[in-house]
């Protein structure tokens, strides 16, 4: 799980965690963190047969994995946002 090449962002490894944890396809999972004057961006591409899980009923999984990225962001005085892109099969 954990990649020496993917610079040591505050959250990745706790959200791959997690989403690893929810998601089937596993090897379509991406995430890409942005670092700039705003804060942190994870930008999350997951199959689309995986999307109803990650979003979950009501949104309420992606609402709670937004709340607890945002714990992590206020412990280091940082902002942390969670963008999650739709399956190419989808846009």
């Amino acid at each position: 799980m954990s990649d020496s090449t993917v610079i040591d962002v505050p959250g990745l490894s706790f959200l791959r965690f997690v989403l690893e944890s929810v998601i089937e396809d596993k090897d379509q999972l991406s995430i890409e963190p942005t670092v700039d004057s705003l804060g942190i961006l994870f930008t999350v591409r997951v199959s689309d047969r995986d999307m109803g899980k990650l979003i979950g009923k009501g949104g309420q999984t992606v609402k709670a994995l937004r709340t607890l990225l945002r714990i992590i962001g206020g412990n280091i005085s940082q902002r942390i946002n969670l963008k999650i892109l739709e399956p190419a099969s989808l846009a």
